[in-house]
């Protein structure tokens, strides 16, 4: 059984991945407290999902002053990204509320600081875990959380957040995931080291492992098979889609919504992601 390293050398860990990680994205990440960085954190937020008002800098002000997480990243002195997150359910959890990227540094690993940052600070006070929402049909997403960072899916939620007005979710439906992240587990060691490796589609059907949920010409297809170890794919781009072929972009939300979501209550868990952008299942 393996077991969590002491807090010092947790937080040692965190501090030495959080430099690395904004030397590589070449941004310096900090706590906002000014009104004006606020403000423009704000800005950058409503840029990001095209929306009139993503979240207001009155809130983020009043977040702040009561020692929740708010930041921003910034590079030759410009907010390039930011992050909000505050306390979660009774216990003591820190819930990641909006993560943000501006698009012109986006593909810089500015998405990774960020959330080393958050780690690094959760840690610092003690906390050991976050958890955070995103939409399960964003294949780069849930890459990015399950192999980039080591967190791992633990329910799925139907339409969490109910109509959304903003540029990237409108006239789909707002179902999400949540995502539970270790901070101390040796998975998230690894992935903050680089050094988790996606799984193969190919790999998994080899030992046997059953597509529940398949792409077929650009849509969902429902195949039924059943297995220890179930494959649920997720389509390229859902926001391109969503632009170009909002029909199919809500076949794949009820397609994922029926499996994925019917695979999870019903005693299967989200082990990995793999490469080609299917998600794992397994009954553990």
């Amino acid at each position: 059984m393996q077991t969590m390293p002491d807090p010092a050398t947790l937080r040692a860990h965190a501090a030495r991945t959080l430099g690395t990680a904004e030397a590589t994205a070449g941004i310096k990440i900090k706590t906002l407290t000014e009104l004006g960085e606020l403000q423009e954190l704000a800005r950058l937020f409503s840029v990001i999902w095209a929306a009139e008002e993503m979240i207001s800098s009155e809130l983020l002000r009043a977040l702040g002053h009561a020692g929740n997480y708010v930041v921003g990243a910034f590079t030759n002195g410009d907010m390039v990204g930011g992050g909000v997150m505050g306390m979660h359910d009774r216990r003591v959890i820190l819930h990641s509320h909006i993560v943000g990227v501006a698009p012109e540094v986006q593909g810089r690993s500015v998405g990774f600081a960020i959330k080393q940052h958050q780690r690094a600070w959760t840690l610092d006070r003690g906390i050991t875990e976050m958890q955070w929402t995103f939409d399960p049909l964003v294949r780069r997403n849930a890459y990015f959380n399950v192999n980039k960072l080591g967190a791992m899916p633990t329910a799925y939620y139907s339409t969490f957040y109910g109509v959304m007005h903003d540029g990237v979710n409108a006239g789909d439906e707002s179902d999400r995931m949540l995502v539970s992240w270790d901070l101390g587990s040796p998975r998230t060691i690894e992935a903050s080291d680089g050094r988790v490796a996606a799984a193969e589609t190919g790999d998994l059907m080899d030992r046997g492992a059953a597509v529940f949920l398949a792409e077929r010409d650009g849509g969902p297809v429902l195949t039924g098979d059943q297995a220890p170890v179930l494959l649920c794919a997720t389509p390229d781009d859902i926001v391109k889609l969503r632009e170009t072929d909002l029909e199919t972009a809500l076949a794949w939300r009820k397609a994922l919504r029926v499996t994925l979501g019917t695979a999870l209550s019903e005693g299967y868990e989200v082990t990995g992601f793999t490469r080609d952008g299917h998600y794992v299942l397994e009954r553990l």
